[in-house]
C-alpha cells in the first residue's frame, strides 16, 4: 500500500514515515501544496493523510484534485482543535476520516486499516456473509443478529477469510495478515490454529455454521 503524507512539519513526516513503514506501508511525503499537487498528478496513491494547513495553500483544496485522479483513494485529513467548519467541508469533499492535532501514531495505522478495509469492500460500511453482518465503522460482528465479541485478531482474520472466500489460504499467508513486519517474533503458527478456534466458537455458538475448513498440509478455507 502506497501513502502520500501531505504535511509542513518535518519531524512530524519523518516520524509517520518511520512508523507507518515498519508495518509495511511505502509512504511518500510532500511538505507543501505545490509539491503534494505535483505527486498527486505524477503518481498512483492508495491513501492520502493531508494536513489542512499548508504553508502554500488549504489542504482541502487538494481533495478535488485526487478524486479527479484516484477516485477510490483514501484520504484522511488532519485538522487543528476545534477546527468543526474544516472538518465538515472535508468530509463534504470526499475525505474518509479526520484527525486533530496532536494525535497518536496507533490511531493513524487504525483509520488507515480501517479506510484500506472498507475499500477491499468497494467501499460498503457493512459486509454480508450469509448469517453475518459486519459493520465495518462500528468494527462489530452481528451472527444472526446477535452481536459477536472478537478479539482484533480474530475480527481480522473473519474479514480476511471473508475477502478471500473459496480460496485456500496458507497458514504464512494467515500470519503475515495478522502480524505483518513482526511475524520474525513468533516461533510458530500456534497463534493461528487458537485464534481460528476461537473465531469458530464465537461464530457457532450464535448460531451460525462453520465456514472455516482445515486444508491437510496446505491451510485453510472458507467456504460455504
Amino acid at each position: 500500500m502506497k501513502i502520500l503524507i501531505i504535511e509542513d512539519n518535518a519531524e512530524l513526516v519523518y516520524d509517520l514515515v518511520q512508523f507507518l513503514a515498519s508495518y509495511g506501508y511505502i509512504c511518500q511525503a510532500a511538505k507543501t501544496f505545490a509539491i503534494a499537487k505535483e505527486k498527486i498528478e505524477l503518481y498512483n496513491y492508495d491513501l492520502f493523510v493531508i494536513d489542512i494547513g499548508l504553508p502554500d495553500g488549504n489542504g482541502l483544496e487538494l481533495i478535488n484534485s485526487i478524486k479527479k485522479i484516484e477516485y477510490n483513494s483514501g484520504i484522511i485529513i488532519v485538522t487543528a482543535k476545534n477546527a468543526i467548519e474544516d472538518k465538515v467541508r472535508g468530509l463534504d469533499l470526499g475525505a474518509d476520516d479526520y484527525l486533530t492535532k496532536p494525535f497518536h501514531k496507533e490511531e493513524l495505522n487504525a483509520r488507515i486499516r480501517s479506510i484500506l478495509r472498507r475499500n477491499k469492500f468497494e467501499r460498503n460500511n457493512e459486509v454480508f456473509f450469509n448469517e453475518m453482518k459486519i459493520d465495518l465503522l462500528a468494527a462489530q460482528v452481528f451472527v444472526n443478529d446477535k452481536e459477536t465479541v472478537l478479539t482484533k485478531k480474530e475480527y481480522d482474520l473473519l474479514l480476511y477469510f471473508i475477502d478471500n472466500k473459496n480460496r485456500v489460504i496458507t497458514k504464512e499467508s494467515i500470519a503475515e495478515h495478522l502480524w505483518g513486519d513482526h511475524i520474525d517474533q513468533t516461533d510458530n503458527f500456534d497463534f493461528i490454529y487458537n485464534h481460528i478456534k476461537n473465531l469458530r466458537k464465537k461464530i457457532i455458538s450464535n448460531g451460525g455454521k462453520d465456514y472455516i475448513q482445515s486444508m491437510y498440509g496446505m491451510g485453510y478455507k472458507f467456504t460455504e
